[in-house]
């Protein structure tokens, strides 16, 4: 197998799929049983930069969000939230082999892009013209698509405004010409497909994802070009040394467990608490003169040293991800929700699963996108379980929207919703590093 990601044209890949669908009932080997089919009345349906989605799952921008394909298989086991691949200027790199280790928890490097600019353009492109001609396929109705493409760009001011990535932005918002092109060579696969109507705009939004060390002023003025200057709903990854070294030496090492080490420089190079505050004090007032909306991710990856002997040793650190890494993250969202009594928009990602996401949802960290989990055996097909676990819990508090099902599961379905989420989360975030299931062992 190559270790270099080799893009399909479009329509290869519709020709792949419907192939599948009719000989096996499958498409890209996942069983026609694990696709996820939207219900108008399904309880966990919930807004997302004006849209609608039909889910409050997704992907976070990693190596599973690059090729077409990848993208449609997580759309089709429920993914709603899209985050794809971050692109940066440099899109010529030399990847250090392996560059993942996902054995248990999950360590990578952390250069990761692996397609050129234009490549990652087309594949975004063409996974957006598939998922609306699926939706026309399966035959659902209503034009909204009930999912978002957002995009994740890095890693400083000065790349993001290099003509590349600028054309890249341009393309994002403008693609009428690329997918109607598309569409026509989809045609003779699938008839009418060049009648299909599918938004220009592929995408409106970003998650801004910086490097490890990155100062507070450039992020801050990484963020507000993205929120004047191009008007994008935005939201910013932030790390999980804001938790402190204390406290999150605590949970990792002392009561998850785990041999790893993340160093002294970790702390001091990456953004401080206070500057990290004023940062987003300040995006959030940015953004709401401009009308767009502003929040968190939580939470990048944490460095760490790579003492494993996985990745070749000419890499110093390497980046962890998965499940160690979400007590730390959840009480840093605690952290920042108590600052700001519960007014963050704040998406998470950071060892979700199948059972700890109804635990998410009801603290308000939606969307949850995920990355480490899907990267194991069962693959995408794992994701249909979110859902029916999320589904469930749902039903069995006799909640019908996510804001119901936060109240209820703060005792009391009458409360609003803010407040519940807010008590929610400081309960999970007071016992989440207790549960064995994040234990090293």
């Amino acid at each position: 197998m190559s270790d270099r990601l080799i893009p399909v044209a479009a329509d290869r890949i519709l020709d792949w799929m419907l192939h599948e669908e009719r000989s096996e009932g499958k498409i890209f080997g996942i069983s026609r049983q694990l696709f996820f089919t939207p219900k108008m009345d399904d309880p966990f349906r919930m807004k997302r930069y004006g849209c609608d989605l039909e889910t409050p799952v997704g992907v976070a921008a990693g190596p599973h969000t690059q090729l077409t394909q990848n993208i449609i298989a997580a759309w089709l086991t429920g993914a709603r939230f899209l985050e794809l691949k971050t692109v940066q200027t440099l899109d010529e790199l030399e990847i250090a082999r392996p560059c993942i280790d996902m054995e248990d928890e999950g360590y990578n490097c952390e250069w990761s892009q692996e397609l050129k600019l234009q490549e990652s353009y087309e594949e975004y492109m063409k996974a957006w013209v598939l998922l609306h001609l699926l939706r026309h396929h399966f035959g659902w109705i209503g034009e909204a698509p009930g999912f978002i493409f957002n995009m994740s760009v890095g890693y400083n001011l000065e790349g993001i405004k290099k003509p590349n990535v600028q054309k890249f932005l341009e393309q994002m918002q403008n693609a009428d010409a690329d997918i109607q092109r598309t569409l026509e060579q989809l045609e003779p696969l699938y008839p009418g497909a060049s009648k299909l109507k599918i938004p220009g705009m592929i995408s409106d939004s970003v998650t801004l994802s910086t490097m490890h060390g990155c100062p507070p002023d450039e992020i801050e003025r990484i963020g507000l070009y993205l929120i004047e200057e191009r008007g994008y709903h935005t939201a910013i990854k932030m790390n999980p040394t804001l938790l402190g070294p204390e406290r999150l030496r605590k949970i990792l090492n002392d009561t998850l467990g785990f041999e790893v080490v993340v160093p002294d420089e970790a702390f001091e190079h990456d953004i401080k608490y206070e500057d990290a505050l004023e940062v987003i004090r300040n995006l959030s007032a940015a953004a709401e003169r401009k009308g767009v909306d502003f929040g968190l991710k939580l939470t990048n990856t944490l460095e760490t040293m790579n003492i494993r002997g996985v990745f070749p040793a000419s890499e110093k650190m390497h980046y962890m991800s998965g499940r160690a890494l979400h007590p730390i993250s959840v009480n840093v969202a605690r952290r920042l929700q108590d600052e700001f009594d519960g007014g963050l928009d704040i998406s998470f990602s950071a060892g979700a699963d199948a059972f700890n996401t109804p635990d998410l949802v009801a603290a308000g960290l939606a969307p949850v996108t995920v990355c480490s989990d899907l990267l194991k055996p069962g693959g995408y097909g794992r994701l249909s379980q979110y859902l029916e676990v999320l589904g469930d819990e749902m039903r069995k508090a006799g909640a019908t929207t996510i804001d119901e099902f936060s109240a209820k599961r703060a005792g009391e379905a009458s409360k609003p919703a803010g407040v519940a989420a807010l008590e929610n989360l400081r309960t999970y975030a007071d016992h989440v590093a207790s549960q064995p299931t994040y234990n090293a062992t």
